[in-house]
C-alpha cells in the first residue's frame, strides 16, 4: 500500500512540476473517492453482490477549447464483488466469499464542459487496468495467479466544480466503470465482466 501511494505522489509531482512550465490550457488535478464494486455473469446477465472499497488518484486535462478536453487519468482503484463462492478441492462449495481485486487503473476520457460557468463536466472514453493484487476473506494474499492481469471496458462520470481560489477548484465527480473483459479465465461457459461505481472529491490547478 505505501508503495502505490508514493507512486501516485511520485507522478502528482511529475505533474505539478510540468504544469508550471505549461499552458493554461491544461489542468492537473488529484482525487480521492469511495467505490462499489460487483461483476455481472455475461452468459446469465446475472449481478453479484457489492463490495466497497475506495481509489485514488492524478490526472491531467487537456482543453482544446472551453468546452472540450482530453483527460488522462492514472488512478489505485478497489474492485470486486461480495457473496461469492469457491469449490474446494473435496467438491465441496463455500459461500459468503468476497473477493478483493485491485487494480492501476487508467483512463483516458473526451470532457465536455458546459453549464453557465463551464463549471459541470461529462467525461466518457475508456479504461484499462493492471491487476496489483487479490484477496479473498477464505485464504487471503494469494489469489493474483486465478485472475487476469488486465481488465479495459468503458467509464463515464459526470462533475462539478467549485472556485476555491483564483487558481485551485474543489470538484465533486460520480463515476462509473463498465468492464469488458473477463477477469477470471477459469470462470468456463461465460465470464465475469467487472462493474464500479464511486463518487470522488479532488482539487484541481
Amino acid at each position: 500500500m505505501k508503495k502505490i501511494f508514493t507512486t501516485l505522489l511520485i507522478v502528482l509531482g511529475a505533474y505539478t512540476i510540468a504544469s508550471a512550465q505549461t499552458k493554461s490550457n491544461v489542468e492537473f488535478g488529484f482525487n480521492i473517492g469511495y467505490n462499489e464494486s460487483y461483476v455481472i455473469d455475461s452468459y446469465s446477465g446475472a449481478n453479484s453482490s457489492w463490495i466497497n472499497g475506495f481509489n485514488a488518484g492524478v490526472s491531467a486535462d487537456y482543453y482544446f477549447n472551453r468546452n472540450w478536453s482530453l483527460k488522462v487519468k492514472v488512478s489505485y482503484d478497489q474492485k470486486g464483488w461480495g457473496d461469492g463462492y469457491v469449490t474446494d478441492n473435496s467438491g465441496n462449495t463455500i459461500y459468503g466469499i468476497n473477493y478483493r481485486l485491485n487494480y492501476i487503473t487508467v483512463p483516458v476520457l473526451a470532457g465536455w464542459h458546459f453549464g453557465r460557468t463551464d463549471n459541470v463536466y461529462l467525461n466518457f472514453g475508456p479504461y484499462i487496468g493492471f491487476l496489483l493484487n487479490s484477496s479473498d476473506n477464505l485464504v487471503g494474499d494469494n489469489l493474483t495467479s486465478a485472475f487476469n492481469k488486465v481488465d479495459g471496458g468503458l467509464d463515464v462520470g459526470i462533475g462539478f466544480k467549485f472556485p476555491v481560489s483564483r487558481t485551485a477548484k474543489f470538484f465533486v465527480e460520480f463515476d462509473g466503470q463498465a468492464g469488458l473483459a473477463n477477469v477470471e479465465p477459469g470462470y468456463y461457459g461465460s465470464s465475469l465482466e467487472t462493474a464500479r461505481s464511486s463518487i470522488n472529491v479532488g482539487l484541481n490547478f
